[in-house]
């Protein structure tokens, strides 16, 4: 049976991963609604711009940019070789997104490499936090702005790890972060921009969170994690990484791009520890981060 033309792209077009193409120049000439769906980026938008113009800005696990360099679908167009990598793309919100990619070269009847064609699933626990939040709105445990835990929410589950540390042995770690030079953004760019900071910090904190740990807000432009499970090693890992993220996102105000900064404090529960002592100290590694020269992570 063969397939007609316009019905190949509607099923292209409504296919629940995000797809577009890009010509040898690396121009994008299609971009599909789960594209739209997953990156908030119309295909008005990224059609006819080429990917070095830096729209998505992918970064890798270790912070570095891709769009301007030889990207996993650059080298694909180069070798021919398919790929499969994992990126952070930039929603057009500002967050901070994982996403799965698959690359493949796309050829013209005689084989030569004539563009390319990247497929990307979005690979963040997107339904887990969406059901998170609807609990946490019918107990008032949420926080409206960032759609965060608030303090009450975290402060209990802190109560319910700290119970199953000295019960069973089982280990967990907090993150304390504060947005650099918040009082800046503020004055400089008004309330409403300070809003959108908070969000975009908290939804690249929801998008790169695994389904059991819980992200709240502290206070103010203050920020808190409780991380289950987990050992000092892959504790401290993941923190850098969140902090890396941040440092990659962005919101774009008057046409310009507008970064923020966090600064951490880490740790992990100790055997004499209450909930005071364990926050008090992360909150000292904290401020050990900002007197150091801030956007870092201090590890105690």
């Amino acid at each position: 049976m063969e397939i007609q033309h316009n019905a190949f792209a509607k099923i292209i077009d409504n296919i629940h991963d995000g797809l577009y193409i890009v010509d040898k120049n690396r121009v994008i000439t299609y971009w599909n609604k789960a594209a739209e769906r997953i990156t908030g980026f119309s295909a008005a938008e990224v059609t006819g711009h080429s990917c070095s113009e830096n729209i998505l800005t992918h970064i890798d696990s270790e912070g570095n940019s891709l769009c301007t360099g030889m990207c996993p679908l650059a080298e694909t167009m180069a070798d021919g070789i398919m790929r499969e990598t994992e990126v952070y793309l930039h929603h057009k919100n500002g967050q901070r997104v994982p996403v799965s990619v698959r690359v493949t070269p796309l050829t013209d009847i005689s084989g030569q490499v004539v563009g390319g064609i990247e497929l990307f699933t979005d690979i963040s626990s997107k339904s887990a936090n969406v059901l998170k939040i609807k609990e946490l709105e019918k107990l008032a445990l949420l926080d409206h702005l960032t759609k965060l835990a608030n303090r009450a929410c975290v402060e209990r589950e802190l109560t319910g790890r700290l119970e199953e540390f000295c019960r069973y042995g089982n280990p967990f770690g907090i993150f304390l972060m504060d947005i650099d030079h918040f009082k800046n953004v503020n004055d400089t760019y008004g309330h409403d921009v300070g809003d959108l900071v908070l969000k975009f910090v908290a939804e690249t904190f929801t998008a790169n969170s695994r389904a059991f740990d819980l992200y709240g807000r502290w206070g103010g432009e203050e920020f808190i994690a409780v991380i289950r499970n987990i050992t000092p090693e892959a504790h401290s890992k993941l923190g850098d990484r969140i902090r890396m993220l941040i440092e990659n996102a962005y919101i774009i105000h008057d046409g310009k791009k507008l970064h923020v900064t966090i600064s951490m404090g880490a740790t992990i529960i100790l055997k004499q520890d209450t909930m005071d002592s364990l926050v008090k100290r992360a909150d000292t590694l904290l401020y050990q981060s900002k007197a150091e020269g801030r956007n870092r992570m201090t590890y105690g």
